[in-house]
This record gives C-alpha cells, sequence and structure tokens, in this order.
C-alpha cells in the first residue's frame, strides 16, 4: 500500500488524516476501475486480494457483489483486523518479493492489489507472480502511487517496461490503463496551518486480462 500502508499496515503513517481521507479514496478508485471493465459473473468470482490491509479493497468489491475473497498481506496484525471483517474465506501472511505468492497457479478469477507496487514495498517482479496466480482469461488490476521522486520515477518505468515484456510474450493482454491527478492527498506535505491548499500525488491503474491459452 502507499505510505501509510508500510508492509501492509495502516498503522504506520502519523498523519491523523491518512487513514479517514487516504485509505478510503484510492480503493475505491481501483475497484470502480476493475468493475467497469469486468465481465463475467461477481458472485462466482474468486478473488485474489494481494496487500490486503484490513479490507477496504474487499469491502468495495462486496457492496459490487463479489463474494468470494483471499487476501494476503504482510502483517499479521493487519490481517487479524482483515478477519474481523468477516469477507475472507481465507488469509495469508506473505512478505511479497521474499516470500512467494501464496497462490496457486491458475486459481483466481482476479488478482487485484491496491497501492503497494512502489519502491520498497513491493518489487516489480511480484507482478509475474500475480499473473501466474489468475485463471486463463481473469483479471489483474494494479494500481499505485506515483510519488514525486527519482526512485519512483525508476520503478514506474521498470514495471511498466515488464507490463510491456508480458504482453510481448503473450501472458496477457491489456484491457485499460488509468492515470489519475488526484489519486491519493499527500500526507507528508509539510506546510504550515496558514496554507490551506491540499496537495496530491498522482497514481496509475492498471488493467489486464491472462491469456486463455496460457496457466
Amino acid at each position: 500500500m502507499p505510505p501509510c500502508w508500510r508492509g501492509g499496515s495502516e498503522t504506520t503513517c502519523s498523519a491523523p488524516v491518512c487513514i479517514e481521507r487516504c485509505s478510503r479514496v484510492y480503493p475505491q478508485l481501483a475497484v470502480d476501475f476493475l468493475n467497469d471493465h469486468f465481465c463475467g459473473n461477481r458472485g462466482d468470482a474468486q478473488v485474489l486480494d494481494v496487500a490486503c490491509g484490513s479490507g477496504l479493497a474487499a469491502k468495495l468489491m462486496f457492496d459490487l457483489g463479489f463474494k468470494h475473497f483471499v487476501g494476503v498481506d504482510g502483517s499479521k496484525g493487519i490481517l487479524e483486523q482483515a478477519a474481523k471483517s468477516g469477507l475472507y474465506r481465507e488469509l495469508k501472511l506473505a512478505l511479497l518479493g521474499a516470500d512467494p505468492l501464496p497462490a496457486q497457479t491458475g486459481e483466481f478469477d482476479v488478482v487485484i492489489i491496491v497501492g503497494a507496487l512502489r519502491d520498497g514495498f513491493v518489487p516489480v517482479s511480484v507482478i509475474r507472480e500475480l499473473c501466474k496466480a489468475t485463471k486463463p482469461g481473469g483479471y489483474v488490476c494494479m494500481s499505485r502511487v506515483d510519488p514525486k521522486s527519482e526512485s519512483g520515477n525508476k520503478y514506474k518505468t521498470s514495471m511498466e517496461r515488464e507490463l510491456q515484456l508480458m504482453v510481448e510474450e503473450g501472458l496477457w493482454s491489456p484491457v485499460d490503463t488509468k492515470e489519475m491527478h488526484r489519486y491519493m492527498m499527500d500526507v507528508y506535505n509539510h506546510k504550515s496551518k496558514d496554507e490551506k491548499k491540499e496537495e496530491f500525488l498522482h497514481g496509475t491503474m492498471y488493467l489486464y486480462r491472462k491469456s486463455l491459452n496460457k496457466l
């Protein structure tokens, strides 16, 4: 997840507005983005919620008719919070990048990861694992914040290079990409109390559909 979600934890951000104003906006954007393109029976779809946090994305998807969720996160404490939501049939602890993604090949109709794809959080190499866990014809939805930094720019370049390479390899095809100029509030923008203008970080959402002939 973004800055306030390091390791999947919603409690590491010191900004008091972070949870209320940030953690709800960008999952909503990603879920709406997926829902606009999803073709299939939402009630039957098996969803893998990667870097699931306490279950905000799953809750939003549930409200749209999705019913079957498995969550993965790197924080045991956050998984305990996710369990309280009652949305997940299974929750798995894994530190993405260091641990393999705990999912069988071709298991899920939808794999979603909201905000965690960024430098210092989840490495680009995990994207292939997301694709591998998806059923042929299934969807991989990824959203990420684009921080204003050299490392952030390098990560985005590396990520988009990998996405295109996977297209060229025939693993999946792009459905849509959307850049958002008001993806989430910049809670680390240190301004004086007299400066009321809120600044937002840009973000990008990606949706891919796994090739029918790939496991």
